[in-house]
């Protein structure tokens, strides 16, 4: 098949990979003439293991090419998907569909045989009935289905996902739009991956109360691992004893710093809007916003109580994107977490294997080369985000480069009865503290 893919960020870009992959013939396309040139030159604008591979073996093969030419990329296309950037609107913090609406608009004015317009970015309720109306409205005389293709990809792990994927979700309204979409995703028949068809509506809504409901796993087990704090309790056990019900299993139930990046924050802010739009109570999506908005002043605040005040002492800050094996900034937790301990005075030393350049943009901190560089004459170290390299820290290095040995761990990576034979104080989230 041929397929053009409008937009090479982080789901275009992943998605039209990987469909190349699969043996499919896709032309990504962007607006940003320097991220097409660099794409052509081998060059990714995101961090992502192992995308650089897929990529260059697809190029390579000449399944997978780069423009900025709409018109020529959907030359002969069977299906154009979209997947741009559809942030929290500022004000209203409603999803911004200005970039769906100008991509059907420009659609609209190369389509020329029957071709099925699928929407793979996150978008809320109606917008494909939305897309569909554009469409039709500057080209009257068009052939085409719109079709709803929800992206669940975990980032640092989303080409494994989008060849192994528990499902595919695909909203359509025709029997021929359902046959194109069969044939993109054939492949995944192999893996007898289950493709569950449904109206446009159900896939909108799928994909956000599926982000909806992950997000309030994370807030459930955080709010526990208060009250573990206070009674004594291990956060971790209680983690285990609830994931090993068939019926809720382990997965998201750990405990941290609250949820950050590209999906969890504005999708579950974007449904609360919808559901208010339409009349409908959600206090459970109120209560997980409004949770985990509070969560990150409370680890600034357990930070300051860690440290004894923080004010006049150099913090070692080791991880800044909001998880592992990405260079993804967007709602991190430190995005909050920093500026509140810079408030209350402190000096920042901080380290992230991938997210540095993006760290820089947002943070006047010293930054750092590595990780025992930034704990180097450190007053203690907070751990932030789980990167493997600081799974196994070699705790006798770290005590003699820290004026005092304590760490606080918001990731729970480290048991504390190992920390105390290292001579740490160590402060953990959900469990009792090493003094």
């Amino acid at each position: 098949m041929r397929i053009v893919m409008i937009g090479s960020g982080y789901v275009g870009l992943v998605s039209g990979a990987c469909l190349s992959e699969f043996g499919h013939h896709v032309v990504c396309v962007d607006t940003d003439k320097a991220k097409i040139e660099g794409l052509k030159d081998g060059i990714i604008p995101i961090y992502e293991p192992g995308l650089d591979e897929v990529v260059a073996t697809s190029v390579k093969s000449g399944r997978l090419s780069f423009t900025t030419d709409l018109a020529t990329a959907m030359a002969g296309a069977e299906a154009v998907f979209i997947a741009v950037g559809t942030p929290s609107r500022r004000g209203d913090g409603h999803a911004d569909l200005s970039y769906v609406f100008a991509a059907a608009e420009e659609i609209a004015r190369h389509l020329k045989a029957y071709t099925v317009v699928v929407t793979k970015s996150t978008v809320p309720v109606g917008t494909n009935a939305k897309v569909a109306e554009i469409i039709k409205q500057a080209r009257p005389d068009a052939e085409f289905d719109v079709a709803s293709n929800p992206e669940f990809l975990r980032e640092g792990s989303a080409i494994e996902d989008f060849r192994r994927p528990d499902r595919v979700v695909v909203g359509c309204q025709t029997e021929r739009a359902r046959t194109v979409m069969r044939e993109v995703y054939r492949p995944l028949y192999l893996n007898e991956t289950p493709i569950l068809f449904t109206s446009c509506e159900s896939s909108e809504i799928i994909k956000y109360a599926a982000n909806a409901f992950l997000a309030a796993k994370i807030t459930f087990i955080n709010e526990m691992a208060n009250l573990c704090e206070k009674v004594g309790a291990n956060v971790q056990d209680v983690a285990r004893g609830m994931g090993l019900d068939g019926r809720i299993g382990g997965k998201f139930l750990h405990a941290g710093p609250g949820f950050g990046g590209s999906c969890f924050p504005k999708d579950t802010l974007a449904l609360l809007k919808t559901t208010q739009e339409y009349g409908v109570t959600t206090k459970i999506i109120e209560a997980v916003v409004a949770v985990n908005d509070a969560r990150k002043v409370q680890m600034g605040e357990k930070i300051e109580a860690a440290f004894g005040g923080v004010a006049g002492k150099t913090i070692a800050v080791l991880g800044l994107t909001f998880k592992p094996n990405t260079d993804d900034m967007r709602d991190a937790p430190s995005l909050v977490i920093v500026p509140y301990l810079k408030e209350k005075g402190a000096k920042i030393r901080a380290f992230d294997p991938e997210g540095m350049k993006e760290a820089k943009k947002n943070f006047e901190v010293e930054f750092c080369g590595d990780t025992y560089e930034t704990l180097d004459g450190a007053d203690g170290v907070v751990i932030l985000t789980e990167w493997n390299e600081f799974r196994a820290l070699d705790l006798s290095r770290v005590k003699t480069l820290l004026k005092q040995p304590l760490m606080v761990d918001l990731r729970n990576i480290y048991k504390a009865d190992m920390m105390a034979e290292a001579g740490f104080s160590y402060v953990s989230v959900g469990r009792p503290s090493v003094p």
